[in-house]
């Protein structure tokens, strides 16, 4: 099948290759009619950009894909850039794995800088906290570049590799109270994260279906860095009198976990004796934390396999296809952090 050049899309749109590559580049010279049009084209007949690489000697036969985690030193994204390497290796593409450090501005060149570059596909874990804007995953959608991400962002439709966070968190939630845990707080992540939502909402459902009642004050904003979350930990606790502690915390993820675990031992508050804790993630040294930390197991490499398998499907179709949304199951997981005070028969 012949491959579509920009001058396929210049001459099907009635313009130069300049005002084609001045799109593809987000200038603002081309007038927005004449812009909706070449976009219209570059999607009609499945254009994708193509970078200075492929004028190489070796005739651009090198095949390469990139993934933006979002802090290398995170072992759960790690694992899912080993799970994106082994796919993608298989299928004779290279992988460039980077970090924006959770910094949006990192994100926004690297998306930028793999789309004119001839990387021919990204897979990005977005950065949503804060003020971070979408306009260049919009953009990415525009030029009909091939991404896939591992979080829901609202107002983008692209596909999606992700956990089912809801049940997830309700397993978790119905075994304290199952348990015999009464007093349960959950310590949530960045508040504009949908992978935050989906968990407090698995949170507040847990609840629904028990004789317990939710209150809005059991979740808590902690943030999901270290320093952060261990900081507003050390407050949470000292601003409350001992009688009034939860018995149990569920964490936003295992990275926030630690952060706890560490504030309360300062406090010299007991992990289980006087508070459960429980992760989520099961990276790989959750394990071996200062108590072995009862968690929601994520299948992390088969979370990236499937999103490089996304990925280059999108990259090699001749034709634009629908986005994918994939939801995996998870694995709850009890070791030594969780404590039994009254099970339920």
């Amino acid at each position: 099948m012949k491959k579509i050049t920009i001058d396929d899309v210049a001459t099907r749109a009635g313009v130069s290759k300049g005002t084609v590559s001045a799109v593809i580049n987000g200038k603002n010279s081309v007038k927005p009619q004449t812009r909706d049009r070449i976009l219209d084209v570059m999607k009609e007949l499945n254009f994708r950009p193509r970078g200075m690489a492929r004028n190489l000697k070796n005739g651009g036969s090198d095949k390469s894909i990139a993934v933006i985690i979002k802090d290398l030193n995170y072992p759960f994204y790690a694992s899912i850039a080993t799970g994106v390497k082994e796919y993608a290796n298989s299928k004779g593409y290279a992988v460039l794995i980077t970090s924006s450090e959770n910094d949006h501005e990192w994100e926004k060149k690297f998306t930028h800088l793999f789309s004119t570059k001839d990387i021919k596909g990204a897979i990005i874990a977005p950065i949503v906290e804060g003020t971070a804007e979408i306009e260049h995953l919009f953009k990415l959608k525009m030029i009909n570049y091939p991404f896939v991400l591992l979080e829901n962002v609202k107002g983008i439709q692209s596909n999606v590799v992700a956990i089912d966070n809801l049940i997830a968190i309700k397993k978790a939630v119905k075994y304290l109270i199952d348990s015999g845990h009464t007093k349960i707080v959950h310590f949530a992540g960045p508040a504009n994260s949908s992978h935050t939502q989906e968990r407090i909402e698995g949170f507040r459902h847990a609840f629904s279906e028990s004789p317990l009642v939710f209150h809005k004050d059991m979740v808590v904003h902690i943030g999901s860095r270290h320093e952060e979350s261990f900081g507003n930990t050390l407050k949470y606790f000292r601003n409350r009198r001992r009688k009034d502690y939860p018995t149990a915390v569920v964490c936003f993820n295992d990275q926030q976990a630690l952060a706890v675990m560490t504030a309360l031992k300062e406090l010299e508050i007991r992990v289980p004796d006087e508070i459960s804790i429980i992760g989520n993630d099961d990276i790989y040294y959750a394990k071996i934390y200062p108590v072995p930390l009862t968690t929601i197991r994520a299948p992390q490499r088969e979370i990236g396999k499937k999103a490089a398998e996304i990925l280059i499907r999108n990259i090699e179709s001749p034709t634009l296809l629908p986005p994918e949304r994939v939801v995996l199951e998870t694995e709850f997981v009890v070791r030594e952090s969780s404590r039994v005070l009254n099970a339920r028969s």
